[in-house]
């Protein structure tokens, strides 16, 4: 009876191939060895992962867009008050980090590829082999932080400074956890807390963005969408790392969790509005059955949603609400 593959062959498969540069059939299969039958049902595989290896006679193969492993060394050294951990493949690094033991906190799990990613309400995230960037981070808290329904926009902020600093000035967000450019999606935040022993509070973000997906493989995605390789070369940038991007990000959201249980919310109210893609403009809100168009005016203190129809305004928080742009 064959073998099965394990995910570690299969990642020395990826690693020769991820400066997406031709590699001859005879090459990988000796480097491996392996048999040019062997190697060719390690290829095939990589799809599912949806890796896509374009092979060519005389050439070899070679992926169809290069590839960045994340270092988690290099991570390690930009955050070393957090434990970091790199899991090449996954069903779900929210899963796996909220199994973690909280004596580990703070702690964050991320992700080359996930085979059932989830983002809010239980909708599934698509998460392709090293085309995001992936990552579920978890905080413990001594008692329940202020404002904590309003948390994700605070998180939403953090990663639209990160990303404005690296040169992308049209990011915004989408209340109450969507990361935009104009009105695409470029990731999402989903976060989800647990009461622990003695009024302590463990929270688990997690966050992906597009950075490389491919448009083939994207096509179960049913809303506008953008790559941030895209988004930043249409501003005239280059792309970024993975490992420089997640550092960037890992350090922020760090800084942030230190000092949220102490500010809570009031110092990121202003700087959310200065992303706010909805505001003032007519947007609908579905809640269960109903569905209605009103007019977006921003966050109030709480995080809350503030919407005006007919002269008369109301504060609406997540829960079961979607928002979408009109």
């Amino acid at each position: 009876m064959a073998q099965a593959l394990s995910d570690d062959e299969l990642l020395v498969l990826v690693d020769r191939l991820a400066d997406g540069q031709w590699h001859s059939g005879e090459a990988l299969a000796a480097v491996a060895g392996i048999s040019r039958a062997a190697l060719a049902k390690r290829i095939a595989r990589l799809a599912d992962w949806q890796l896509s290896v374009e092979g060519r006679q005389g050439l070899g193969y070679r992926l169809a867009t290069p590839l960045e492993r994340l270092d988690p060394e290099r991570l390690r050294a930009a955050v070393p008050a957090m434990a970091v951990t790199v899991l090449p493949v996954t069903d779900s690094t929210n899963t796996r980090i909220m199994a973690a033991p909280a004596q580990q906190d703070p702690q964050v799990i991320l992700a080359e590829y996930q085979s059932a990613a989830r983002g809010r309400r239980g909708r599934q995230w698509l998460s392709p082999f090293g085309a995001q960037l992936a990552l579920s981070l978890a905080w413990s808290f001594d008692a329940m932080p202020p404002q904590l329904g309003a948390l994700p926009l605070a998180v939403g902020v953090v990663c639209a400074e990160v990303l404005r600093r690296a040169g992308l000035d049209a990011v915004g967000l989408k209340w109450p956890n969507d990361i935009v450019v104009g009105d695409r999606k470029l990731g999402g935040i989903l976060l989800e807390h647990r009461g622990e022993g003695a009024g302590a509070c463990r929270i688990v973000i997690g966050i992906g963005l597009n950075l490389c997906m491919r448009s083939d493989v994207a096509e179960a995605v049913h809303q506008p969408w953008i790559n941030l390789d895209d988004a930043l070369r249409d501003a005239g940038r280059e792309p970024l790392g993975r490992n420089a991007l997640a550092a960037d990000l890992l350090r922020a959201l760090h800084e942030l969790l230190a000092g949220y249980a102490t500010s809570g919310f009031a110092p990121w109210q202003r700087r959310w509005q200065g992303f706010d893609v909805a505001e003032g403009r007519m947007i609908r809100v579905l809640q269960g059955q109903a569905d209605r168009v009103v007019r977006a005016c921003g966050v109030d203190a709480d995080g809350a949603l503030i919407v005006e129809s007919d002269g008369r305004r109301e504060h609406l928080y997540s829960g079961e609400l979607s928002m979408r742009l009109a």
